[in-house]
């Protein structure tokens, strides 16, 4: 039974009749949970589902809020957490088994927890939510308040557990990095703190992070200044630049998949790369386990194993592969090995052991639950089996009181039992399914797959279902099934607007009558069966989606179709619309479901895009065409979302379903809902489908996306609302009754005969073809009898038979002409392919269907349109490119790029192409010259203020304002005289004035470098302007020089063809380069592919050129006299003298006969002739040396002068170099300046980011010190009430005999003795099977622990207090009175005891925050440290400035292989000294190698008789010793032991196995002490802090002193000197008194002295008698 407590919060309370949930079927889709050993719960949908495991016994728990979020159980407690996924989720907490709510937490998450975990010990809850918060936080769930919790914005999470051992710790992980949170608690308040670890690389080597922050491994630079951050590089300053990183800095690291606990709190991590990771869970160190491959056990591909899931278990872990393999990994120390424990066909995606590891709990993916019992006879029990996909339709197995089935995407059907929801059988049809409906005239049940087919099932005996029967309507998919009430005929719905009907009898083979075309993509099908009637009407529902309207269609089908088909329908199986009376309707708007009234007068519609039910008349008289439905009556639906509707079997309740996930009983005649039930929410989509029984008891609701099936029953049932259902299913199953027994019998039929499942109808192929069809008609109905055909194919294919053989000759005479024309084409084709390429047409101009040749045409102009666009396009853009390239490269210029080449030799000379400077340039350099102007007349001032003038200067100074003049006309010509090597380049050489240049020792601040940089571009366009000019110069020359060329070439060329000479005239030409416009020009003869021209264009060239030819006819006339002037003097009218080497002597006419037929006139003219040929001759030959000369003498004149000019170029080369050279030291200078100001804005981001970081550590460290006062505060005053709660103990114990004493003292004595007893309370004895397997041990005590042993305790007091137990002859008041007064001890022990644990968390968390604090200390200490370096490098940096200094080759002299970076103790000198004294050297050196290789030979002699006299020595000695060791032999005990004794070997055994007891006892003994020192060590390290502390105190007071020291020197130091001089007299004044009065005194003692002497003399020679000698 489904328990559900949230009354309070359900927005739809019970209208009359009421629902229950009787049971709910689904599969996990999340981790199950372990309530206690016996029982497992898994969320599904809106329901948390508890198994028993033992009885399979099934408990459901049901959120009234929506779908079941997340869910988390805690074993000690035997409660139950679970989220809902609404708006602001709620976590509730539930007591198992009874199943009421223990608590609701609220929190601040606005969209859904993630992840759920209780711990061990305590009432402790940890939560996790996604998006926008991804907040972690702790409750105390007892309380339902929230200790502390930390946001992490952008941190996704995947798991989450809290050590076992120690609830103050907290791990979680994800895809990409794990961290473990602790827990810290002072008292009441509780905080969080993160510990990332650190991640292997994907390749399991330690990645070697250094400090970005503070890095100590950066490089030194000597030259280009510091090297700072990669940070500082980037210019970051914020908190980003803490973790700043490059991009080629960022390695891969491991991605973890799972991590569990370990019993010494530790973590195993499993990661996708095939790695396992243990970490130290206080030092975050993290250690890759390796593996040891065991030989004997080892099979092939063990190491590939993918983890998925992990569990922890004693000696090691248990990983579950992507092969369906479970693995037992036995750790220990650093290496695991890894043996097979399990094989389960599915992927585990989870494993969790019981509490107390007696079994092991395995998920696959699919959802099924096994469990892994441990034991001498381990068993593997199936607890839950899943079905294969989300349930995609349901219904009752006629009546519908007892099974009921359902069907899976993937063809798998179930037969579950209402009774308590257990799986009765489930067969797999192993194909797509869509749909599942159940005949109510027989046990058959039909099943719509997406390929078209329909398979009939038997279900007589629910727990062995069979398939009976497959039909094959067509190959479009199933998309409805629906029987008629009355089980007449199967209505099966197709995505191409088919809808087929079956007889739904099984005697009838399951005949397919015909199909009736409607609108594609139905939504809905409705049928009306009465028993009154002989008909079924249809309905059929359709969408519009053009129009936004919907459309129904109603036809009707007689009960006697089967017996009248063939006439109903035509040949290809189509009913006729005329004779099933097929109307049409449409509905204004669109709806997304539609029922047909029992009664036939109204239809009820459920819109799409509002929330109304509407119902709509039908209109009674008939008509043709399309009917408009106005609503007749129109309720609001409530549901969110589209839904569907359906009328219960009788007709008078009407079903709406909907996404918000409510199921709503209506009464079909006033819409009003009677009965609601929330089975599902708007998160899983809502409800998918609704099935009602035929008696209405029972319901089954099928969720949409939640995979869950949920079974309704009514709270009460009975009155008017069971009595026309009952009294309707009492009728219905009567007049039943006959059928279902004839049809149940054919279904046995059916099964014995075994039926092809692959039949599909009663119709097959005819084979018997009429023997006239020829073969080109078999192909048309021959089919491939191997496949199966659908049903209307086979139609269509029997229609196109008949019409085959009905048009026969017809179609026979249109296949002759089709021949005789395609004869006629070929032939056509065979003359095309022999005439000329451009006359051949195309293979489609022979196509004979002028359709297509026109659709051919058109495509062929649009493609062609296309290619032209495309090809415009192009252009266009290569246009534009140009433009943009031309505007920037050419036009931009205001010296446009060009070379010069020399006439003979190979120099190219090119100039500089220049941009004409901008206005702001232009202003900016101004600006620059005009403040170094002023700076330098200024720098004059100062110098002329600061110096002593002397008479001397003085007269200089007149004389120097006299010249001053002079002086500024010479000061640029002085500057230009500085040494080049000072200004680093070349530029003074072109003229450039370098005077107001800064020097380069000067350039410190960021503004000089700038301006200095402004006037270094200045200095390089001047450079370029002046090389530019003196280019132009040599361009005109050219010009000039190849215009004269071109001039004497001319002349050269006359003389050659007057001399008839073959020589080749040198022309001169400029080459592209020289004149780079003329690339810019396309000139027809560059274009290679012909223009195209238009037809019009075409023919205006024509006529133009008709009308030119006709202008020249009539513009030539008579040209008699031209040719008169070429008859008679050759056309000219006067003779040249450069015609004479063409004139001839014309021969007389008697020259053609022979000499002696000549008369003496004859002869006489031929010698004349002769002699006028011999001066032509002469002549002749005088022009042609004249012009020959004069030839040689252009030759070389031209010659000589383009030499000159390559000269003059080569010069202009040399020019060029040195330009270049000019330009490349200036732009190096502006780099090396460039690159210092680059440097200074990363030295300031550098400055500006610690300082960011000191502001925040400092908010940091008040934040830690305001807590460290906070916590010594309450620590302050827990200790005063410990105390005094310790006081109160005390004066307990002592005040006991004051009170008592009344009584003997004896029995005080007893009763003190039985004060001071407490009782023995017994521990809970741990199986000695369970304390083997439990990895953990005995864990920390929980709280409900300590409460109940406190109560345990309480219990043993009242034994204790038991009269029996008082002492003989006490007065029973008294004793009552001892009893009050033991308990209060007892009490107030306990509480002493809660104190001192409550005292000790407080000192830890003290501790802590002291440490957090001192080592922020330490931080803004070394981020001080730090600014003060780098404000030393800056200083440093600002004054190392970078020069740029001119050298000559051999100034400076380097060691070999040694590159110097500084050059403190460089000096220059001159070349030759170093060469003079290299010479020398090698003089020396060359003596030195010879008189050493002399010196080598010598000792070399002697060193080989040394060694031979030792040698020989030795050898001696050898002999000596061998002789003495064998008379001296010793035959020790051992050797004698090893030859007597048999079992030497074991001996020795025994005593390796002392040595080695005694090796582990000392190493043992050597552990103990290492770890005693260690002990003594860190406490001697924090005394040592302790002294660093103090000592930095006593500096800081040193400090003060010194500076109070200091003050008071500076003090005394102000006073004058006089008063010092005063000071210093007196006291040596006073001092000579002093000293003279105690001289005095000296001499006055003195004489008192000796006078006291002589009395004592005397005194004494008095008292001794005298004795006189005699």
């Amino acid at each position: 039974m489904a328990h559900s407590r949230e009354r309070e919060e359900n927005p739809y309370a019970p209208v009359g009749a009421s629902l229950s949930v009787r049971w709910v079927q689904g599969f996990p889709k999340q981790n199950v949970h372990f309530v206690n050993d016996n029982t497992i719960c898994y969320p599904c949908g809106n329901f948390v589902i508890f198994i028993n495991i033992e009885t399979k016994k099934k408990t459901v728990l049901q959120c009234m809020n929506g779908i079941v979020g997340v869910v988390a159980t805690n074993v000690p407690y035997e409660v139950v957490a679970f989220s809902d996924r609404r708006l602001k989720p709620l976590i509730y907490i539930y007591n198992f088994p009874g199943l009421t709510r223990r608590t609701k937490l609220k929190g601040s998450v606005l969209l859904d927890y993630t992840l759920l975990s209780f711990s061990y010990c305590g009432t402790y809850l940890a939560s996790y939510s996604s998006l926008p918060e991804f907040e972690l936080a702790i409750w105390n769930w007892e309380s339902s308040v929230i200790l502390c919790k930390k946001s992490q914005p952008g941190v996704d999470v995947s798991h989450m557990t809290f050590n076992p051992m120690n609830w103050h710790q907290l791990c979680l992980s994800s895809p990409s990095a794990v961290t473990v949170w602790t827990i810290e608690k002072s008292n009441q308040e509780h905080y969080l703190k993160a510990k990332p670890i650190k991640l292997p690389m994907e390749d399991g080597s330690f990645y070697n992070e250094t400090d970005v922050v503070f890095p100590t491994s950066l490089p030194k630079d000597l030259i280009y200044g510091p090297v700072l951050p990669l940070s500082a590089i980037a210019g970051l300053v914020g908190e980003e630049a803490e973790t700043f990183r490059p991009k080629d800095d960022i390695y891969p690291s491991l991605h973890p998949i799972m991590h569990c606990w370990t019993a010494t709190s530790d973590l195993y991590i499993t990661c996708e790369e095939g790695h396992l990771l243990m970490v130290n869970a206080e030092t975050l160190k993290v250690t890759i386990l390796n593996k040891t491959e065991d030989t004997t056990t080892s099979r092939e591909g063990s190491h590939l194993i993918n983890p998925i899931t992990m569990a922890y278990q004693k000696g090691g872990v248990l990983i579950s592969g992507i092969d369906g393999c479970v693995y037992s990994f036995i750790i220990k120390d650093l290496h695991y090995r890894v043996e097979d424990f399990l094989q389960i066909e599915e992927l585990v995606e989870h494993m969790k052991f019981s509490p107390s590891y007696q079994m092991l709990l395995i998920q696959t993916e699919k959802g099924s639950v096994y469990i892994y019992t441990f034991g001498e006879e381990p068993t593997f029990d199936n607890v839950l089996e899943a079905c294969d996909g989300k349930f995609q339709s349901v219904d009752f197995i006629s009546p519908g009181n007892e099974y009921c089935m359902t069907l899976t995407h993937s063809g798998e059907v179930c037969v579950w039992c209402l009774e308590d929801g257990t799986c009765a059988s489930r067969i797999y049809l192993n194909t797509p399914s869509t749909v599942l409906a159940c005949s109510p005239s027989s046990l058959s049940v039909a099943v719509g797959t997406q390929g078209g087919f329909v398979h009939f099932l038997d279900v007589r005996n629910p727990e062995a279902p069979r398939p009976i029967f497959k039909a094959f309507p067509s190959k479009w998919s199933v998309q409805h099934l629906i029987y008629d009430q009355r089980g007449i005929y199967l209505l099966v719905g197709t995505s191409e607007g088919c809808i087929f009907i079956i007889n739904a009898n099984p005697s009838s083979l399951f005949q397919i009558l015909g199909f009736v075309e409607v609108g594609k993509d139905s939504l809905q099908i409705s049928t009306v069966s009465l028993l009154e009637t002989d008909i079924v009407e249809v309905m059929v529902l359709s969408p519009l989606p053009e129009t936004g309207r919907s459309r129904l269609e109603i036809f009707t089908l007689p009960k006697t179709l089967p017996q009248v088909s063939t006439s109903f329908a035509d040949e290809r199986g189509r009913l006729r619309d005329e004779l099933i009376h097929k109307y049409l309707y449409e509905i204004e708007h669109p709806l997304s479901s539609a029922v047909l009234d029992y009664q036939s007068h109204q239809v009820y519609g459920f819109c799409n895009h509002v929330p109304y039910i509407c119902s709509y008349l039908l209109p009674e008289d008939e008509h043709s065409g399309i009917c408009i439905l106005k609503p007749y009556q129109k309720v609001q639906s409530k549901h969110y979302g589209p839904g569907i509707l359906s009328l219960s079997p009788h007709g008078l309740w009407l079903t709406t379903i909907a996404k918000g996930g409510i199921l709503c009983i209506r009464d079909v005649h006033t819409l009003e809902t009677f009965a609601r039930s929330r089975s599902h929410s708007h998160q899983g989509h809502g409800i998918q489908s609704a099935r009602i029984s035929i008696d209405g008891k029972n319901i089954l609701v099928n969720g949409r996306d939640d995979g869950t099936l949920v079974y309704l029953r009514w709270r009460r049932f009975g009155g008017n609302l069971a009595n026309d259902i009952l009294e309707y299913c009492q009728k219905l199953l009567m007049s039943l009754s006959n059928t279902m027994d004839k049809e149940n019998d054919h279904l046995s039929i059916l099964q014995r005969k075994s039926l092809n499942l692959g039949s599909t109808s009663e119709h097959t192929i005819n084979e018997d073809t009429n023997p006239s069809i020829d073969s080109s008609q078999e192909e048309l109905i021959l089919v491939d009898n191997s496949k199966e055909i659908p049903w209307i194919q086979q139609k269509n294919q029997e229609a196109i038979r008949r019409e085959v053989k009905l048009f026969y000759n017809k179609r026979k005479e249109i296949k002759a002409g089709i021949k005789a024309v395609a004869k006629t084409v070929l032939t056509m084709m065979e003359e095309n392919e022999a005439v000329d390429h451009i006359a051949k047409l195309d293979q489609k101009e022979f196509g004979l269907d002028l359709e297509e040749l026109e659709r051919l045409r058109h495509e062929n102009e649009e493609e062609v349109a296309k290619i032209r666009k495309d090809v415009e396009m192009h252009n266009l853009v290569k246009a534009y490119l140009a433009e943009l390239i031309k505007e920037e490269c050419w036009n931009a210029m205001t010296v446009k790029g060009r070379a010069l080449k020399c006439f003979h030799m190979p120099y190219v000379v090119e100039n500089f192409p220049m941009k004409e400077r901008t206005d702001k340039e232009l202003k900016e350099l101004k600006r620059v010259l005009q403040q170094r102007k002023i700076e330098t007349e200024c720098l004059k001032l100062w110098k002329q203020i600061a110096e002593v003038q002397s008479a001397i200067t003085l007269v200089k100074k007149h004389r120097e304002e006299e010249d001053e003049e002079e002086e500024e006309d010479d000061a640029a010509l002085k500057t230009s005289n500085l040494p080049n090597y000072l200004l680093g380049s070349l530029s003074t050489e072109f003229g450039v004035d370098a005077s107001l240049l800064s020097s380069q020792f000067e350039l410190h601040s960021r503004e000089e470098k700038i301006n200095q940089i402004i006037l270094l571009k200045d200095v390089i366009y001047k450079v370029k302007t002046v090389f530019n000019n003196e280019f132009d110069a040599a361009y005109k020359q050219k010009e000039f020089e190849v215009a004269r060329v071109k001039e004497r070439n001319v002349r050269i060329q006359e003389i050659i063809s007057d001399l008839d000479l073959e020589e080749v005239v040198w022309q001169p030409e400029f080459d592209d380069c020289e004149k780079p416009e003329r690339i810019l020009v396309v000139e027809d003869k560059e274009i290679t592919v012909h223009k195209f021209v238009s037809p019009w264009k075409k023919a205006k060239k024509e006529l133009t050129m008709n009308r030119e030819m006709e202008q020249q006819l009539l513009t030539q006339g008579s040209d008699t006299r031209q040719r008169a002037l070429m008859d008679m003097m050759g056309g000219v009218l006067e003779v040249k003298k450069e015609d004479i080497l063409r004139m001839e002597i014309p021969q007389p006419a008697f020259m053609a006969k022979p000499d002696a037929m000549w008369s003496e006139e004859e002869r006489k003219q031929f010698k004349e002739y002769e002699k006028k040929v011999k001066e032509l001759n002469e002549e002749r030959d005088k022009y042609r040396k004249s012009l020959e000369a004069e030839m040689k003498k252009l030759q070389n004149s031209i010659q000589e002068s383009t030499q000159n000019f390559d000269e003059h170029l080569k010069r202009l080369f040399q020019r060029r170099v040195k330009a270049e050279i000019v330009v490349n030291q200036e732009e190096l200078k502006i780099n090396n300046l460039a690159f210092s100001l680059l440097l200074d804005e990363e030295i300031s981001s550098r400055e500006a980011f610690l300082n960011n970081y000191l502001m925040r550590k400092q908010e940091e460290k008040s934040q830690t010190s305001e807590a460290i006062q906070k916590a010594k505060e309450n620590l302050d005053v827990y200790k005063e009430h410990y105390d005094n709660l310790l006081a109160e103990d005390k004066v307990l114990d002592r005040s006991f005999k004051k009170e008592f004493s009344e009584i003997p003292s004896h029995q005080v004595d007893i009763l003190y003795k039985l004060f001071k007893r407490r009782p023995r309370i017994p521990k809970q004895k741990i199986h000695s099977d369970t304390s083997s397997i439990v990895p953990f041990g005995e864990r920390p005590e929980s709280g409900k622990l300590n409460k109940d042993a406190f109560a345990q305790l309480m219990k043993a007091m009242d034994d204790l207090d038991n009269i029996s137990n008082m002492p003989e002859g006490l007065d029973p008041l008294v004793w009552n009175h001892f009893c009050i007064t033991r308990r209060a001890k007892v009490e107030n022990e306990q509480k002493v005891k809660q104190k001192a644990a409550g005292l000790m968390e407080m000192m830890a968390f003290l501790r802590r925050r002291t440490e957090e604090d001192e080592k922020l200390q330490q931080e803004i200490e070394k981020v001080f440290h730090e600014r003060i370096v780098l404000q030393e490098e800056k200083a440093r940096f600002q004054l190392n400035l970078t020069i740029q200094i001119l050298l000559k080759q051999g100034q400076v002299e380097l060691e070999n292989f040694q590159l110097l970076l500084e050059y403190p103790d460089a000096i220059l000198i001159n070349k030759s000294i170093i060469e003079d004294l290299n010479s020398v050297i090698r003089t020396q050196g060359q003596k030195k190698v010879a008189s050493m290789t002399e010196s080598k030979d010598v000792h070399k002699g002697i060193f080989q008789i040394e060694w031979e006299h030792k040698k020989m020595e030795m050898e001696m000695e050898d002999l000596n010793q061998k002789a003495w060791d064998i008379q001296m032999l010793f035959f020790s005990r051992d050797r004698q032991k090893f030859l007597n004794e048999p079992n030497y070997e074991t001996l020795i055994a025994i005593q390796i196995g002392i040595m080695e007891q005694t090796i582990a006892v000392l190493d043992k003994t050597h552990k103990k002490n290492v770890e005693n020192r260690k002990k003594l060590l860190k406490k001697l390290g924090r005394y040592s802090n302790q002294k660093d502390i103090a000592n930095y105190t006593l500096s800081c007071n040193l400090r003060e002193e010194l500076v109070a020291v200091s003050e008071r020197k500076d003090i005394c130091n102000a006073i004058g000197s006089q008063l010092t001089c005063e000071k210093i007299a007196k006291e040596r004044y006073e001092n000579m008194m002093q000293q003279q009065a105690l001289t005095n005194i000296s001499q006055q003692q003195a004489e008192q002295l000796s006078v006291l002497q002589a009395e004592v003399e005397r005194l004494r020679m008095k008292t001794f008698p005298a004795f006189v000698q005699m």
